[in-house]
């Protein structure tokens, strides 16, 4: 699988496609299906010992790695063309006290086994993974300690991306800080300091307070990095660009499959806050504009695989039943 400047279907077509190139991504979990990510805290794991702590972290990783392998077993059955990876696939990995290498995890050659494994499995089914993590992470910040703690996320993220072949890290613009040209000149600077196994994937997405896509079009032209259209979060904050337009722009900053998001509003568009997330996707919210050519559309609705589903029976009737 290829990066996010050229990424393409690993052998020949997706099964998590239809006859138009459109493949519906799912994040991060799952609403009734019984796989499950697991997790900590760093309060519970500094009460334990340092060895008991790494075991303890060991087997996180590991069950993680195997829930991994099954939520793609599961994309792969039921016609789900992509996977966005939880951040925390390996817990409190970059914490100060609690963090780790993994070279310090007893097992870990086999933990790194088993998620390359899952990348094999990817690859085989044509799935296309990825990763956006928590909005902690922000490459412009003016807190010299929040922007080490974010390299620090997104060199663990790229690490495990690499293990699987995520093509994506996807992030937000970040904040203002008062100034937004000086914010997002901060922005270009940090993003062409990544280290190259960072920014060969990075994206950056659209948010609904702060960054519009005519906000971001000029640094992804400037950086090389793509933007992941979000259209409902363009809804919430319109910039004069219309969809079609702002899909064209988004559309031309990637070399290979574009990847956009997707969500319809928690109370309608006309209720309040509109920002927030229904359960499901209402098909009246998927743009026109996004048929008919190959494209990742990541699902962020609250039902999760059932949003997935059932989306994908509104759009490709042959393809799915409706739940």
């Amino acid at each position: 699988m290829q990066n996010a400047k050229g990424q393409g279907d690993p052998e020949g077509a997706s099964p998590g496609r239809d006859l138009n190139g459109l493949r519906l991504g799912l994040c991060c979990q799952f609403a009734q299906e019984p796989i499950k990510f697991r997790t900590t805290t760093v309060t519970a794991m500094l009460r334990l010992p340092r060895l008991e702590r790494l075991a303890r972290l060991s087997a996180l990783c590991r069950s993680n790695a195997d829930a991994l392998l099954a939520s793609l077993q599961y994309c792969a059955r039921h016609g789900i063309g992509a996977f966005r990876v939880n951040s925390q696939v390996l817990p409190v990995k970059t914490h100060s006290e609690a963090g780790y290498a993994m070279a310090d995890l007893p097992g870990s050659a086999a933990i790194v086994a088993r998620f390359r494994e899952c990348g094999a499995y990817a690859r085989e089914h044509g799935l296309r993974l990825s990763f956006h993590p928590d909005q902690f992470v922000v490459l412009n910040s003016p807190q010299p300690r929040t922007l080490a703690h974010s390299l620090a996320e997104l060199e663990y993220q790229a690490e495990v991306a690499e293990w699987i072949g995520a093509d994506t890290l996807n992030l937000h613009g970040g904040g203002a800080y008062g100034d937004k040209t000086e914010a997002l000149r901060v922005l270009r600077q940090q993003i062409e300091r990544l280290p190259d196994r960072v920014r060969s994937r990075l994206t950056l997405e659209n948010d609904d307070k702060v960054y519009t896509p005519s906000d971001l079009l000029p640094v992804c032209s400037d950086t090389g990095v793509p933007l992941v259209y979000d259209v409902h979060h363009h809804r919430c904050l319109p910039d004069g660009l219309s969809v079609a337009e702002a899909t064209e722009h988004a559309r031309r900053t990637w070399k290979g499959e574009p990847l956009f998001h997707l969500s319809s509003p928690l109370e309608g568009w006309s209720g309040p806050k509109p920002e927030r997330h229904h359960d499901y996707i209402d098909a009246a919210d998927f743009p026109s504009e996004w048929r008919g050519w190959p494209l990742t559309v990541e699902v962020e609705a609250k039902a999760k695989e059932l949003a997935v589903a059932r989306l994908l029976a509104d759009l490709v009737p042959a393809r799915a039943t409706r739940p």
